[in-house]
């Protein structure tokens, strides 16, 4: 089973071993960090206390896009609700989908930078927005809190004995797969001269949002690259070279 645990412009180093040595005690080893201000570092180390290994073995990646690409489910994380609308899953609610998906290839779970989160953009991304509950007259969690609460959940609903979501059939297109159809849907739209009615300039936002929601699976998204293709070739002028 392959969890990802991705932290997005992370800033400060005892963060990042606080997250692993939460990660570990969840028994969840697969970090990924995007842009890290300050990495490897002494601090990330003295606050892992005794996850070394799980720092050792992080990967970093200059692009966010990477740390996702072969991941069917890709959750994002947030406090606030953003100008667009999110349906919004909590940790216990959404941990025995994640286990599904990763049981059938893989998920990421994404936390954003400590001050801001993630981005809108960084969200387009994503499949799902999750969210902690908390008491409303303080609802500050720090990025190791955070982490904790939802390895926690995700290590209840993985345990010998926890009831299971029923096997996928087919796995789910990629992080990678996804980016790849939006610039097809994005060719095909700018072919046959669609344009955004609405003057707000988010219709590739609402489509991604559309389809990230839906979690298109292998053959849903080879169904849809297919209609695209073929709406290409019949827009094609007679005697052009393909």
């Amino acid at each position: 089973m392959s969890i990802r645990i991705v932290l997005v412009d992370p800033k400060h180093p005892g963060n990042i071993g606080a997250v692993a040595r939460a990660m570990k005690n969840m028994g969840l080893r697969e970090l990924r960090l995007v842009r890290p201000a300050l990495f490897p570092h002494t601090e990330a180390t003295a606050r892992a206390s005794g996850a070394d290994d799980v720092l050792d073995a992080a990967q970093v990646h200059e692009d966010f896009g990477q740390a996702i690409a072969d991941c069917g489910l890709v959750v994002g994380t947030s406090a606030r609700q953003r100008h667009m609308p999110w349906n919004l899953v909590e940790p216990r609610e959404c941990a025995p989908q994640i286990v599904q998906a990763a049981s059938a290839g893989g998920a990421a779970i994404v936390f954003g930078t400590e001050r801001t989160g993630l981005t809108n953009v960084e969200l387009e991304r994503c499949n799902l927005l999750l969210t902690i509950p908390t008491d409303s007259d303080y609802s500050s969690l720090n990025l190791a809190m955070a982490v904790q609460v939802v390895t926690y959940e995700l290590w209840l609903a993985a345990r010998p004995g926890a009831p299971q979501p029923p096997p996928r059939e087919v796995p789910l297109a990629s992080a990678e797969e996804m980016a790849r159809l939006y610039v097809h849907i994005e060719q095909v739209l700018e072919a046959i001269d669609f344009r955004d009615r609405t003057g707000g300039g988010h219709l590739m936002t609402r489509i991604r949002r559309l389809f990230n929601r839906a979690q298109l699976d292998q053959n849903e998204m080879n169904i849809l690259r297919g209609i695209l293709t073929a709406v290409q070739s019949r827009r094609r002028p007679a005697g052009r070279v393909r």
